[in-house]
């Protein structure tokens, strides 16, 4: 199971973090991705950290902005998320993979309930 927190309402330029905690599943086995979907858009990738090395991947609307970092020992991975912008409003999502890294959606195995972040202009 998973449980994304940390969301919420922020104004444009701030700041979030959101975590993902796991229950029943080691993180050290899974490459855990960040997603998001916005009302009336198909869900997109947001970011990723591999399960083979901590190597982080991210999508190009996100890069310098976001940062994907786990804690294993607490088996729960953050999305440090700063400068955020309207476009980034959205239900955020985690998600763990057995694949060695993907942003795609259709890679990932178990999913979140999904955690509301809306930033304001």
């Amino acid at each position: 199971q998973l449980v994304e927190s940390g969301g919420g309402l922020v104004q444009a330029g701030g700041s979030l973090r959101l975590s993902c905690a796991a229950s029943g599943l080691t993180f050290d086995d899974y490459t855990i991705g960040w997603f998001r979907q916005a009302p009336g858009k198909e869900r997109e990738a947001v970011s990723c950290i591999s399960r083979s090395d901590g190597s982080t991947y991210y999508a190009d609307s996100v890069k310098g902005r976001f940062t994907v970092s786990s804690d294993n020992a607490k088996n729960t991975v953050y999305l440090q998320m700063i400068s955020l912008k309207p476009e980034d409003t959205a239900v955020y999502y985690c998600a763990a993979g057995t694949v060695v890294a993907s942003l795609m959606p259709g890679a990932y195995e178990y999913w979140g309930q999904g955690t509301q972040v809306t930033v304001s202009s």
